[in-house]
């Protein structure tokens, strides 16, 4: 073996161990989410850009939505206090690296959970808090109940993302006839939909309840209740922490267990007293599941107490009052028919 060979297999080798130990400090770094937090003194929040119903911020740069709470949830998760806590609105294209580079603590937005979106980027989803497809939203006038009643109508869609495709095979296999009105963006649906371009707009339910919120009277249209494909939204964190990934997954988990056994914000001070297991060791007077975790035992209970449960979160954010009532649907407990469903606390 020459000297100059030998001399690259040095290098080589002293390039690939440093690779190694930086690869290792940044594994080590990662693992020390829960300090690094507690450390700055508040939580970091990416949100998505603003969602009306999910995140969306007021004149006063107040920031509010179903996904602005769930990180309000894990801030009372880790500090007993749902405001120490920044939220950072991030663009579709620009959500992962600041995660991955410790900008942000958590995403909780709307980016669909995908096989590679989980893979690929140095991200894990945690665990679903939003089930969602692509859904049709009507006016009321037009007297459809359900998708399956949709007939002779002219339906605006966006080219992209599968969603032409999807309605395309949707009214092939129950024989009935549309005419469709493409467009190149969702935000031109709206446009052409309030100008009467359509009789219906298809696009996911969250984008169409924005819509119908924005319309001058969201009550007169109908998101009918079927989907027609499957998208999963839920917290992510970053690769390589479990104590955080625990922490977040459990801070929801906590959220629909409270709703099975009808802990909520209103009540959960009256049943501290209470006998049923279940419900005390959510509440944290029975057995102490906060310290797996590196928190009190208390921790579920701060985050109801925060939050409420599953229900109020998801009736605070689509609920009637809102003006444009979102039915559950999907997102309703696995015992009223839903897929919401929820490891116990034991």
């Amino acid at each position: 073996m020459t000297k100059s060979i030998r001399r690259l297999l040095s290098v080589g080798a002293r390039i690939a161990g440093a690779a190694a130990l930086v690869l290792a400090a940044a594994g080590a770094s990662q693992a020390q989410t829960l300090d690094a937090v507690r450390e700055r003194g508040f939580l970091i929040c990416g949100a998505t850009n603003p969602l009306p119903g999910f995140a969306q911020m007021d004149a006063e740069g107040r920031w509010s939505g179903f996904d602005v709470d769930l990180c309000r949830g894990i801030a009372a998760a880790v500090f007993g206090n749902p405001d120490l806590i920044e939220f950072r609105s991030l663009r579709g294209e620009a959500r992962f690296a600041p995660l991955q580079t410790g900008e942000v603590d958590v995403l909780t937005r709307n980016g669909p959970w995908t096989q590679r979106r989980d893979t690929l980027y140095g991200a894990s989803y945690v665990a679903p808090s939003f089930y969602d497809g692509q859904a049709f939203m009507v006016a009321q006038s037009l007297g459809f109940v359900s998708a399956y009643e949709l007939d002779d109508v002219s339906i605006c869609v966006v080219d992209s993302a599968g969603d032409l495709e999807r309605m395309e095979e949707f009214f092939f296999a129950n024989q009935a006839t549309y005419t469709e009105v493409v467009y190149e963006d969702v935000a031109d649906l709206a446009v052409a939909y309030v100008a009467g371009s359509c009789q219906a707009v298809s696009a996911s339910g969250r984008q169409l309840q924005a819509i119908r919120r924005a319309l001058p009277e969201p009550a007169s249209h109908r998101i009918l209740p079927e989907r027609i494909s499957k998208e999963l939204m839920g917290p992510v964190v970053r690769e390589g922490d479990d104590q955080w990934f625990n922490i977040v997954k459990w801070t929801m988990f906590a959220l629909i267990d409270a709703e099975e056994v009808g802990i909520t914000s209103l009540n959960i001070d009256s049943l501290a007293a209470a006998r049923t297991p279940a419900v005390r060791r959510i509440l944290g007077v029975e057995g102490d599941f906060g310290a797996p975790l590196g928190l009190k035992a208390e921790f579920m209970s701060n985050v109801i107490r925060a939050i409420g449960n599953y229900s109020e979160l998801y009736d605070r954010h689509f609920g009637p009052q809102t003006g444009a009532a979102l039915l559950r649907g999907q997102n309703a407990l696995w015992s009223n028919g839903g897929l919401l469903y929820a490891p116990p606390v034991r």
